[in-house]
């Protein structure tokens, strides 16, 4: 399977030397794959589902696909495309323009977050995006490692809120948990002092769902005071 997705990731892709030309193209079938997923949700993905989708038998697409798992490998690195140019200005600038398009990425296409799990072969997209963010690091005296280190903590921390969102739908996480525990705060709050005071300022509509750009801010403050440290 791994030299499959190798393949068809990274190509070569040859092209029959003769005969009529081939109906579907791989950007074509990952596309609709991408289709139903966005609409449907991962799990009901399937060769037959997406052989439906295009108006295809299931084992025309063998010809193209060996199977499911390199299939969503394809849809991966459709759905991801290619990372935004960086935004003009210094690290910190270029660091919180890769986060916040990558967490848009994640809102258009929620099932990423469970095709991007685990040790996989990533595309030219999706190493595209690793690329920008460790090259926004350049120069400023962190080792590859530390950079590396930091470009997972930021990926970390926006599949988290991604994560959220999407159980919580619509209304985002902190309003969520406010609705939830209403009630249980009128009744048993002064147990949860703390609770019940943090939650009447998460309440306030300028205050609600800022988690995503709050920890964005704390891990490039602390990025920023290793990287002074280290100058100074």
């Amino acid at each position: 399977m791994a030299d499959d997705v190798m393949r068809l990731l990274w190509g070569p892709h040859p092209q029959p030397k003769r005969g009529p030309k081939p109906a579907l193209s791989l950007d074509g079938i990952a596309r609709a794959g991408v289709t139903i997923a966005d609409a449907e949700g991962l799990s009901t993905l399937s060769m037959q589902r997406l052989a439906e989708q295009l108006g295809k038998t299931k084992m025309s697409l063998y010809r193209y696909v060996p199977g499911r798992a390199e299939l969503v490998a394809l849809m991966v690195e459709a759905a991801i495309a290619a990372p935004p140019e960086p935004a003009a200005g210094d690290w910190r600038t270029r660091l919180t323009g890769w986060s916040h398009a990558l967490a848009g990425v994640f809102a258009r296409h929620p099932w990423l977050l469970d095709a991007t799990v685990g040790p996989r072969l990533m595309g030219p997209n999706e190493l595209s995006w690793t690329e920008h963010a460790l090259a926004a690091l350049d120069g400023t005296g962190l080792t590859g490692a530390e950079r590396l280190d930091a470009v997972v903590l930021l990926t970390s921390h926006v599949r988290g809120i991604a994560l959220q969102s999407r159980a919580t739908g619509e209304e985002g996480p902190e309003a969520r948990l406010v609705a939830l525990l209403g009630e249980v705060m009128r009744e048993h709050g002064d147990g949860y002092p703390s609770l019940v005071s943090a939650m009447a300022s998460a309440a306030e509509p300028l205050a609600q769902d800022q988690a995503l750009t709050f920890g964005l801010e704390r891990i490039l403050d602390g990025l920023e005071a290793l990287i002074t440290r280290r100058a100074g």
